[in-house]
């Protein structure tokens, strides 16, 4: 059973989301959060599996929310699923550094919704909409100001000397928003092969989950944004 928390400030929203979520066989709600602090202490309190989480609450709002429980120590097994809107797009980048395992739109349909919980639970991380990756090419190319600095002052990059030829190429097709399965059959490698390669680029970028992976993939310049 996924055990799913639900925050937003907005209490209609809530209770459609409840209705679908409890609607799934192997879904419940397990609480309801109207603004991020609330819905860290309910992350903890209630060991929810994923949090719907929205952008803009009053008080504490979900990018800080998400920071601090993709932080904590007692809550590494918590997955957070950011639900954002149009107007929202700028915070895309910012929610999946913070740590979010991915986002999708208000706007998605009730089947892909319920999917991405299924993805983000099973610990496989982002991306329903096709929209996901030109969205995060998107605004990592305009974000190149929020990366965190050097000693010297300029802006850190992923360094990827580490990885293996072989990662690197996995890498590039994890950025493309791909599931290991599609990963397997373009490279001519076992799905099993795949997860490795990706579980240990994880690891050498101290990435936390796909997700982060996709953002390292922008920032080192490995993949870049296609022109507008």
């Amino acid at each position: 059973m996924i055990r799913v928390l639900l925050a937003d400030d907005q209490a209609l929203l809530r209770g459609a989301f409840r209705v679908l979520v409890e609607s799934e066989p192997d879904m419940e709600v397990v609480g309801e959060a109207s603004d991020g602090a609330e819905a860290v202490a309910l992350a903890r309190s209630t060991r929810a599996d994923v949090v719907l989480m929205d952008i803009r609450m009053p008080g504490t709002d979900g990018l800080a929310a998400t920071r601090e429980i993709t932080a904590a120590e007692d809550l590494t097994r918590v997955a957070v699923l950011v639900l954002t809107t149009f107007e929202a797009d700028e915070y895309v980048a910012q929610a999946i550094r913070a740590g979010a395992a991915g986002f999708l739109g208000k706007g998605a349909e009730p089947d892909e919704l319920l999917a991405a919980i299924r993805t983000v639970a099973a610990g496989d991380a982002l991306l329903s909409p096709s929209a996901t990756k030109s969205l995060i090419a998107q605004f990592l190319a305009q974000s190149g100001g929020q990366r965190p600095l050097t000693a010297e002052g300029g802006p850190a990059a992923p360094d990827l000397d580490a990885l293996t030829a072989r990662e690197r190429e996995v890498l590039v097709e994890v950025a493309m928003g791909l599931p290991n399965d599609e990963i397997a059959e373009r490279l001519g490698v076992s799905p099993l092969t795949v997860k490795t390669h990706v579980n240990r680029t994880m690891a050498k970028l101290g990435a936390r989950d796909r997700a982060q992976l996709v953002v390292a993939a922008y920032e080192s310049g490995l993949v870049r944004a296609a022109p507008r």
